[in-house]
């Protein structure tokens, strides 16, 4: 596989440190600042909003300049936004430098995603997809862990100037290693946005609020999950983590390969696993053992939605896929805000801290359905495209669309 992908990935390795990293810091940062934990909260609220609307914003923004340069821009904002965390005097400028950072966020995995489809062969893009994300996932089993012990030893503004050094490789990274590309033309973004036209773009990012989504219904609770009913110890929740982006780490890799083979079946059956694993975490949660095990099954399903899900948008939106790509991003954290807020409520209601895993558990079986829907659709409308085909000249609406290059 090209270096290139490794840049990337250290990229993605910053970026997803920075987005989990606050969960173990939300005491002290909390401390600092004399205010609440709930108001600390916001540090993940307001990131999870700012990838949602940076996301397109920032895709938008970059028509005009060729991929590498909008990754090499995005890694500067990255480093910026990071750095004026670590450094903020008051809570409301941190807040102000995690939105900077999040703003980079959908754009680059959007944007790397294609870059990293484009280094390899055809029958290999979900792999190299999926090697990207793998920094995603490794943050997880080390970047949260690393950042919490570093809060713990040195303060937490000291994970903040980490990150940001994390970024300053990974722009090195992407300067060094991405290979140059053509200027983009001018104008693309009135293509880029004819692609939410197609129905079936808007049903594969409906199945990434859903799928994915699931996933955060239980984890948003993990803590208070493993406490209060499991038994564990609070010190337990660092390496319960590492369990969970351990089973991400598995999924994501494993997924890329079957991706690239059969990407529908691989989307069945990552969102078949996930569902099942969801609804016996409820049982499970009252068993150490069975609880470990079912946070690393979730953790692997969860993550192996990901390529397929990934590289239906980008098939889907061939003709203009940038948009579409980061647009995805966003999708996948609005997911996972909607989740956490649903799984609130009915903790909230009294049902006890395991329901939020029947929440995730039922937002993962309609996106199986929603993937059935629209598999069966495109089916349609592929049988249609033939009988037209068959009785006369087939018409541009039944030509496949070329493929444009961003």
């Amino acid at each position: 596989m090209p270096l290139a992908l490794l840049a990337l990935a250290i990229g993605a390795f910053g970026i997803g440190t920075t987005e989990f990293a606050v969960m173990g810091l939300l005491p002290d940062m909390a401390a600092g600042f004399g205010i609440s934990i709930p108001l600390a909260g916001y540090a993940t609220t307001i990131y999870a909003l700012g990838v949602v609307v940076g996301a397109p914003l920032m895709t938008a923004l970059g028509t005009r300049f060729t991929r590498k340069q909008m990754l090499m821009l995005l890694m500067g904002l990255f480093i910026v936004g990071n750095l004026l965390t670590g450094v903020a005097p008051n809570f409301w400028i941190m807040l102000a430098g995690r939105v900077v950072a999040a703003f980079t966020h959908g754009a680059f995995f959007g944007i790397g995603a294609l870059v990293a489809a484009d280094l390899v062969a055809p029958q290999k893009r979900a792999t190299a997809i999926s090697l990207m994300f793998s920094g995603l996932t490794i943050a997880n089993v080390v970047g949260v862990p690393a950042g919490t012990m570093l809060s713990q030893q040195f303060g937490w503004r000291t994970t903040f100037y980490a990150i940001t050094a994390l970024g300053l490789i990974g722009l090195l990274g992407i300067v060094k290693l991405v290979p140059a590309q053509r200027a983009r033309a001018a104008a693309p973004m009135g293509s880029e946005l004819a692609v939410f036209r197609n129905p079936q773009v808007g049903l594969a990012m409906l199945m990434t609020i859903l799928g994915f989504g699931g996933v955060f219904a239980a984890v948003t609770y993990l803590a208070s999950m493993m406490t209060e009913v499991t038994g564990f110890a609070s010190s337990s929740v660092i390496w319960l983590t590492a369990v969970f982006g351990l089973g991400m780490v598995i999924g994501n890799l494993v997924s890329g390969r079957f991706t690239d083979r059969a990407m529908m079946p691989m989307l069945y059956v990552s969102l078949t696993g996930l569902a099942l694993s969801l609804a016996a975490f409820t049982f499970t949660a009252h068993d150490k053992l069975g609880a470990t095990i079912t946070i690393a099954l979730i953790g692997t399903f969860g993550f192996a939605t990901v390529p397929p899900l990934q590289k239906r948008v980008m098939d889907q939106a061939a003709s203009a896929p940038t948009l579409a790509s980061a647009g995805n991003i966003a999708a996948f954290n609005f997911g996972n805000a909607l989740a956490a807020w649903l799984g609130g409520i009915v903790i909230a209601s009294g049902l006890g801290y395991t329901a939020p895993n029947w929440v995730g558990a039922l937002m993962t079986v309609a996106a199986l359905a929603v993937a059935i829907f629209a598999s069966a659709l495109e089916r349609r409308q592929k049988e249609r495209g033939s009988v037209v085909a068959a009785g006369g000249p087939v018409t541009a609406v039944d030509e496949p669309v070329p493929a444009v290059q961003n």
